[in-house]
This record gives C-alpha cells, structure tokens and sequence, in this order.
C-alpha cells in the first residue's frame, strides 16, 4: 500500500458552527477568525494505491456549483483535485474506486462534473461506494442538514451505474489493511478508513475530527445532527487510538494533515505532528 495526500483547495465556514460551544476565546487562538467570522478549512483527501486499484476517498467541493453557491464559501488557495492527482503521476480515469466518507458537499461536490449540460460523474472506469443506510439519509434528508445535500453531486452517480453500497460491518476489513468504521453523531453512518500503513494504523478521521485541535471531547462541531453520539464516538475512538497508538488524518485541517496522540492530565491531546509524505 501507497498513501497520497490529495489538496483540493481551501474554503470558509463560520468559525461559531465548526466549533460548536467551545468559546471564540479558545478556539480563534488556534485558527484565526476574519472579520466576517469566518476560518479556513482544507478539503483534503487520500489516494490508496494498492495492488491493481487506486482508491481516492472523497473529493472535495468540486467546481461546477455557480458563483452565488461559491460565493458562500470563499474557495481560496491554489491545490485542485485534478491538479494533486496529477502531481503524483496519476489521471482521472487511473483511479478505479471513489470511497464517499459521506453526502456533504465539501466530500462529494468532485465526484461529478458538468459535461455540456449534463452531470456525469468525474472518474469515469471508477466505482463510487457509499453505504444504503447513509444514501438512504442523503436523498430523503431532514431539513436541518437537507442544504448539505444537492442532489446534483449524488444522484448523477446512481444514474450512471457507477454507485455500489458497502456491506462491510463496523471494524471489519474492505479491502486487506483497510477497515471500515461506522460513526452516526456528524450524519448518518459516516465512513471512516482505518488503514494499516508502514506498520501504523492512520485513521482517516473525516468529519469526526475536522481537525486537530477538534481532539478535546468538547470540541465538537454544530453541524452534528447528534453531537452526544459525537461525543461518544470520539472517547471510544481516541481511547482505541491512544492504546494502539494510530495517527488520525485530518480533512478539514487547514495547517495539520497528521498527528499522533497521548495522554495527558488533561486527557487525550495531539502530540507529534507529521506530513503523510514524512511516513
């Protein structure tokens, strides 16, 4: 197996939603609000290369929104899908699976574009995975979280024939050194990767842990549709990662990409900071 960091940009999101009741006095040291609120976050995925598959897991806002979407959220920055696909000597159509974490936009909006005026989707020899009870969530959403998922960046996957769902049970293997965990606090059966990888278990921490600094248990975002299942989520999760001592990948993190982990009189906190590439 061959781990690849994927940039796909950088967007804003209000500072007060991403870190829900944690005081803008803790959390604007860390990453420094404008004047409008508002924080940068990364969309940054992985590429798995193993055996004959290529494996990217989510991938990011995408560009096929128009100007009034984008508008709301300030893309900034210079990396793009494509672009970090290619840096590492790959094309679109070598990647062979697209692992959908979850529905959001900020996961999903790449993985279809706009051919002329149709929607189709972006790696087109890949098949997409989702899980049933997630898409079931994502098509007939609720109305507090139904803005994070367009129709546009979903349902173009089903009709092209591309879209499988996933049966792998909570902690078991996908795919050899790959396993599957299931989390319900953010959206309804998040996806996370836990890989085995240069003898070290990295868990691809999606939403969970937005960030590094999102480790404390009371960091917890208010988009979570059940932030106390976050909550327990996170303890047994950072509990497994401190005895096994994992590494957690960050998506959203707009400085970190990698940190291990230790215990402290405090609790579980971030330790050693790293790049995928220092591996």
């Amino acid at each position: 197996m061959q781990l690849y960091t994927i940039d796909t940009g950088l967007f804003k999101l209000d500072g007060g939603a991403m870190h829900g009741v944690v005081p803008k006095s803790l959390w604007n040291k860390l990453n420094p609000a404008d004047e409008n609120n508002m924080c940068s976050w990364a969309m940054r995925c992985l590429l798995i290369e193993q055996n004959n598959r290529l494996i990217l897991v989510d991938t990011g806002i995408g560009n096929k929104q128009d100007e009034k979407f984008f508008g709301h959220y300030y893309l900034h920055g210079n990396d793009s899908l494509e672009g970090s696909i290619k840096k590492h000597g790959f094309a679109l159509n070598d990647i062979t699976d697209v692992f959908l974490t979850h529905l959001h936009f900020d996961h999903v909006g790449g993985a279809v574009k706009r051919a002329g005026e149709r929607l189709v989707p972006t790696f087109e020899k890949a098949t997409y995975w989702s899980n049933k009870a997630h898409w079931d969530w994502a098509v007939h959403p609720n109305d507090r979280e139904k803005a994070s998922f367009l129709k546009e960046n979903i349902l173009p996957l089903e009709e092209s024939g591309q879209l499988q769902f996933i049966e792998t049970k909570e902690g078991e293997e996908w795919l050899p050194d790959f396993r599957i965990r299931y989390v319900q606090g953010h959206t309804e059966a998040m996806m996370l990767p836990q890989l085995r990888y240069k003898d070290k278990t990295i868990l691809y921490a999606a939403d969970l842990l937005p960030s590094m600094h999102h480790i404390p248990l009371p960091w917890i975002m208010g988009y979570d549709m059940r932030p106390l299942d976050t909550l327990n989520e996170k303890k047994r999760l950072l509990g497994e990662a401190a005895a096994g001592d994992w590494l957690f990948f960050f998506e959203h993190d707009y400085k970190n990409e990698l940190c291990s982990i230790q215990q402290t009189d405090k609790g579980i906190r971030s330790h050693e900071v790293l790049r995928l590439a220092e591996l």
